[in-house]
């Protein structure tokens, strides 16, 4: 038979001061003053009904297990990421821009000069250089590695330029409209990391096609949150989060980048001093709030965690004379103040740790 479990013992006051001996003394006088002259008018003595005493709290709560999640929310805004200018070294007149929000893939095209498609190819390295037989180098690869990818394979796709290449690349002017020179001229082509969206158009049609002529941002929405440095020790990327928006919709998230934000030259010193950063944060699915840019989404991030463990009300908690926290526990008709370690805060709640305090026992609260 399994011996019941011993009831924790109360905290003892100790150290009494010689204040509230005095207080102690001096309250037991005037209970006795007033005991006889209840006496003495007939309202007390043995024979008179007992009075309703409080042997416990005015009110409980229970003790619960529970994992408790201490987490903040920052506001976010939902969008495609910060925007990169297109530079043209066309030269000629612009006659035709893409939509704003148009997507462009690749072989897709970024504009028309001349009446004449500039076109966005997927790399790194920038079109520096007109390309043609006999060229060699990472630039001819980046290249060759496009144009069999937009199904021209009559060629080996390494670092030389060839007169394969060549062929191949006549067959593709071809199919553009362009003369089919075997030449790819250092004007048209732009590369860029992957498909890409129109974010806005710099110049109107009809304007010089040389320098900054569209800005595109990638084509998959993220969130982005803007905060102080001091506040983003959290942001690693990687870090996983949870977003919602206050119309609906809810996703994971994880930060794909930490990005400093510059200050503008005429900004004064105070502000420069801020350190802004911005958060960029990817998530799935990507029809999880609509289609609409720039609504608000909280971000959510857990900074603490502990699973499994005992939890009360705040305002159950005791500060005890003799230092540290107690709670007034209510077992079988008594109450018996237990000291308790606290830990994590959370919700209105919090860990408390403390000898045979149970899940599903009563403490005391404020009525």
């Amino acid at each position: 038979m399994t011996e019941p479990e011993p009831e924790p013992e109360p905290v003892r006051r100790r150290g009494w001061s010689r204040q509230a001996a005095v207080i102690a003394v001096t309250g037991a006088v005037v209970v006795l003053v007033a005991a006889g002259v209840l006496a003495t008018l007939g309202l007390g003595g043995a024979g008179s009904s007992p009075s309703n005493r409080r042997t416990g709290p005015a009110a409980t709560a229970r003790i619960t297990r529970q994992t408790l999640v201490d987490a903040v929310t920052l506001p976010g805004v939902l969008g495609y990421g910060d925007a990169t200018p297109v530079t043209s070294d066309a030269t000629g007149t612009v006659t035709a821009l893409p939509a704003v929000g148009a997507m462009v893939g690749r072989g897709g095209e970024l504009m028309r000069v001349d009446d004449q498609p500039v076109v966005l190819l997927f790399g790194t390295l920038p079109m520096y250089r007109a390309l043609a037989e006999g060229a060699k180098g990472a630039d001819v690869k980046q290249f060759e590695q496009n144009l069999f990818a937009l199904g021209y394979k009559d060629f080996s796709v390494d670092d030389a330029f060839t007169a394969g290449t060549t062929a191949a690349v006549k067959r593709w002017q071809h199919s553009l409209g362009l003369p089919d020179t075997g030449t790819v001229d250092r004007g048209r082509v732009v590369y860029a990391a992957g498909p890409v969206r129109i974010a806005s158009r710099l110049v109107r049609v009809g304007a010089s096609a040389t320098g900054d002529i569209l800005t595109y941002t990638v084509n998959t929405r993220v969130v982005a949150v803007t905060t102080d440095a001091s506040k983003a020790g959290w942001a690693a990327t990687g870090k996983p989060v949870d977003l919602s928006a206050p119309g609906g919709g809810s996703a994971r998230g994880q930060v794909s980048a930490v990005t400093p934000i510059l200050a503008p030259a005429n900004v004064g010193a105070d502000q420069a001093a801020s350190n802004p950063v911005q958060i960029t944060i990817a998530f799935e699915p990507q029809d999880a709030f609509g289609g609409v840019a720039g609504a608000a989404v909280g971000v959510r991030y857990v900074v603490q965690q502990h699973t499994d463990v005992l939890t009360v009300p705040v305002n159950a908690l005791l500060a005890l004379a003799e230092g540290g926290y107690g709670v007034e526990l209510v077992r079988n008709g008594q109450s018996t103040i237990v000291a308790v370690q606290v830990g994590l805060f959370a919700d209105g709640r919090v860990e408390i740790t403390g000898a045979g305090l149970r899940d599903g026992d009563e403490v005391g609260v404020p009525a």
